[in-house]
């Protein structure tokens, strides 16, 4: 799929009509860049997909409402606090970041999106997010893509960003996306925080099911640590500026524009997981051979959260009983003599019976690439599915031990 697009520059500011920035409103102490700002210089059709979970912030619950009517025009985003479980003054100062966007913009509050990324249970200090804001869109510019990567990050090491362009039609399609994420990692809806822009045009319903699948096949299929965030989201903007001819229908020009997102979103869902806190190693799990979907998934994910399974991995220790311990504890029947294992493509379990000794040589060396595949075969059926995740490690503990503090 990827020779179909040609990779550019610009991030989300590669499409047509689209101006970012980033700056320092003061929220981190690091003095780090705290304050993102991205605007479609004319009115958008928007979808988003949020968090399940039952703590949501008050800026997810917020959105939900502004997606409503399909269209948006800015989405403001500030890092270093979440602005989560903080009652009704931080439903207000969500809100009045909103408002406060909306005025610099000349804009309805309807037209802005929000969103918050850092410590949970904190306020907003108002006057930095507005002195924040207040920057973001005085340094807007169809260069700040890059700027506004960097400053949706919190513990993330380096920033996450891609471009494309592509044909739909006779027309050359841009689509770009940025992403943050490292620890509290655990699909359902991605845990982290990820913004897509496209100048193709299309259907405000259609952009939200492209969306919803893309996201399903991609971040959704991604864990760091099993656990899941208060404040993730993915939202995208289309802007209609490519000239393509809008998409009403899912055909022939749907299915590419929905290729080219699975190909964006999966791109930064990898980067989420190789920038794992703490991660040495980027680790696919593939169940194959599964009654259902679904069971393939679950075991894939139940694989993919072992604590103990991620920890062999750091310590480069193919300790298949770990595997199958995990294979077992998901809930999926199975018949264990029909299970295989296998790492890098080395069998370590055919059929249910062992087939290298765990102080072999080659055991000790499987383990020493930076990209890891565990691939199970049940043999029980026809359905497959993937996930990804990495190790844990020495670090992570540390990054989290020391993260409030």
């Amino acid at each position: 799929m990827a020779n179909l697009y040609k990779e550019i520059s610009g991030g989300i500011t590669a499409p047509q009509g689209f101006l970012a920035s980033g700056v320092t409103g003061g929220i981190k102490k690091s003095g780090k860049k705290d304050t993102a700002l991205i605007y479609s210089q004319s009115p958008a059709k928007v979808a988003g997909v949020f968090t399940t979970n039952q703590c949501a912030a008050s800026c997810v619950l917020l959105n939900k409402v502004n997606i409503k009517d399909g269209l948006a025009q800015a989405i403001i985003v500030n890092s270093g606090n979440a602005n989560a479980c903080t009652g009704e003054r931080g439903y207000q100062d969500t809100q009045e970041m909103v408002s406060f966007t909306a005025k610099k913009l000349d804009l309805e509050k309807e037209q802005v999106l929000v969103a918050s990324t850092g410590i949970i249970g904190e306020f907003l200090v108002m006057d930095k997010i507005k002195t924040g804001i207040d920057k973001a869109v005085a340094d807007l510019s169809q260069s700040g893509g890059q700027e506004a990567a960097e400053a949706i990050m919190t513990t993330d090491t380096y920033s996450k960003e891609l471009a494309i362009e592509f044909e739909v039609g006779d027309e050359l399609v841009k689509l770009g996306g940025i992403a943050k994420g490292s620890g509290m990692i655990e699909p359902n809806m991605a845990t982290m925080l990820g913004f897509l822009t496209t100048d193709i045009a299309i259907d405000s319903n259609l952009l939200q099911e492209a969306l919803v699948e893309a996201i399903n096949q991609s971040f959704n299929r991604i864990t760091v640590d099993g656990d899941q965030s208060t404040n993730d989201m993915v939202t995208i903007l289309a802007n209609g500026k490519a000239g393509n001819n809008i998409i009403v229908d899912k055909d022939e020009d749907y299915n590419v524009f929905l290729d080219a997102l699975k190909y964006v979103c999966t791109y930064l869902a990898h980067q989420i997981v190789r920038d794992g806190e703490g991660a040495t190693k980027f680790i696919e799990v593939e169940v194959k051979g599964a009654q259902s979907l679904k069971k393939a998934t679950k075991i894939a994910k139940q694989i993919a959260n072992s604590q103990l399974v991620k920890t062999a991995m750091f310590g480069q220790d193919p300790n298949w009983g770990r595997i199958i311990m995990a294979i077992g504890a998901s809930g999926v029947e199975l018949d264990l003599s029909k299970v295989e294992i296998k790492i890098n493509d080395t069998v370590l379990l055919e059929q249910g019976e062992r087939v290298i000794e765990h102080s072999t040589e080659t055991k000790a060396n499987l383990l020493n690439d930076e990209e890891i595949k565990i691939e199970v075969n049940l043999n029980l059926g026809e359905y497959s599915d993937k996930v990804w995740t990495c190790d844990l490690s020495y670090k992570y503990v540390e990054i989290n031990a020391e993260y409030h503090t």
